[in-house]
């Protein structure tokens, strides 16, 4: 199990959370504490919670993160999602605020969150008023960026926002079915991308390599982890484990290509 670290952010008592850029992080969406233990035995790195909705995941019970932050010395990243769209309202807005205060004193270590515009833009004010609200604490931004209408404009956008440490995209609403090449030519096109990219929604086992060779070190998973493809199981310790070896050999593959690749050049 991956180290998570500790330290007063002064926010609650949620511990400090930091990475290295490069590292490889596989995230595990999880559901309740009996996904848990095949989410820490496999090799997840962090865990994404989230509550079922009839349309779209939303936002826990802050006992449901009492629960989980309890069972797991993984980071653990909170969804912050109040309805089935993109959107939120003010008063929506300022109970999002205090529920990720709660969560964050539940011991949760960051939160996730995405929000668009009436013009399927991103809504920079929005977020940079949640992340604000939230001093040092680590978010990363949700497939709502799959649903823009210039997915590269909202890129430079997303680039820059105070705390934000991933951008989780599919690169189409119908998921990497659809949208793996265009996600995959945005990524090895600017290396900013790829740094924030976490491809999530339909990932294959053979999209890995080709994302790591693109500079993608950050990868979701949430269906694939369960028996069946279904959130009905248990989040499963051998199907996470069979993610995190692809993942750390396909990362050190690129890692390595990389480094000869510039010993080549600088020769």
């Amino acid at each position: 199990m991956r180290e998570r670290l500790r330290g007063d952010r002064g926010i609650g008592c949620a511990p400090a959370y930091s990475r290295t850029m490069s590292e490889p992080l596989l995230e595990v969406t999880v559901l309740h504490p009996r996904d848990i233990t095949g989410a820490q035995e496999g090799g997840a790195d962090r865990l994404h919670l989230v509550a079922p909705g009839a349309e779209a995941a939303l936002s826990p019970e802050p006992g449901v993160v009492s629960s989980v932050c309890r069972e797991t010395e993984l980071p653990v990243f909170v969804l912050l999602r109040l309805n089935d769209s993109w959107t939120t309202t003010g008063g929506e807005l300022t109970r999002l605020v205090g529920l990720a205060e709660d969560y964050l004193g539940c011991g949760a270590a960051g939160v996730s969150f995405g929000f668009l515009d009436a013009d399927l833009e991103i809504d920079t004010e929005v977020c940079t008023h949640l992340a604000s609200s939230l001093p040092g604490v680590p978010w990363t931004f949700h497939r709502a960026v799959d649903a823009t209408l210039d997915p590269r404009r909202s890129w430079r956008r997303l680039v820059g926002l105070p705390g934000l440490v991933a951008v989780r995209s599919a690169g189409s609403p119908q998921g990497l079915a659809v949208g793996y090449d265009d996600l995959l030519a945005t990524a090895s096109s600017d290396p900013a991308v790829a740094r924030l990219l976490m491809p999530g929604g339909g990932l294959l086992a053979e999209h890995v390599p080709w994302f790591a060779r693109a500079g993608v070190s950050r990868f979701h998973l949430g269906r694939q982890v369960r028996p069946g493809a279904s959130y009905k199981s248990y989040v499963d310790a051998g199907h996470v484990r069979s993610w995190r070896l692809l993942l750390d050999s396909a990362v050190e593959r690129a890692t390595v290509s990389a480094s000869a690749s510039d010993r080549a050049s600088s020769a």
